[in-house]
């Protein structure tokens, strides 16, 4: 009889889902896409996103968005690409899809954030800059509504 993590199948998806999202995390720019992260793992996708809902919270593609955009709010602070190329940078293959996932996201354009962002973040600490500048989805925002 074995034990650990080889014998627990919670563990073993846990470590496998860690690994999707280191992944992400290091190739958010390349073409990512449910089928190829779990093909990498030995997963089916469906398999694959059910278990990543669970332990993180939210889907695979929502977590690659996340990535990108915080990308894109750093490059576009630092001000030296125009929005179109920060867009391609940071992995989307769509102008209007990189607009739209960002406002979401964000909760302004990528022109505006660019634009009128001012990087507040100076002399701050870098852990404290990347928890006040990760991006809420809007209707998580929101506050409830009562009726």
């Amino acid at each position: 009889m074995t034990t650990g993590a080889s014998s627990d199948p919670r563990l073993r998806d846990l470590t496998l889902l860690r690994r999707v999202r280191d992944r992400i995390d290091r190739e958010f720019a390349q073409p990512l896409n449910v089928e190829a992260l779990a093909l990498g793992v030995h997963m089916s996708a469906g398999h694959l996103s059910r278990q990543f809902r669970a332990a993180y919270g939210e889907s695979v593609y929502q977590y690659l968005m996340t990535r990108r955009v915080e990308r894109a709010m750093a490059l576009l602070r630092i001000g030296e690409l125009s929005v179109t190329d920060v867009c391609f940078e940071v992995g989307f293959s769509s102008l209007g899809t990189f607009s739209t996932r960002f406002s979401e996201l964000v909760g302004v354009p990528p022109s505006v954030y660019r634009d009128h962002g001012v990087d507040v973040t100076e002399g701050m600490l870098p852990c404290i800059a990347k928890q006040v500048y990760r991006p809420i989805r809007n209707r998580e925002a929101w506050p409830p509504r009562t009726s």
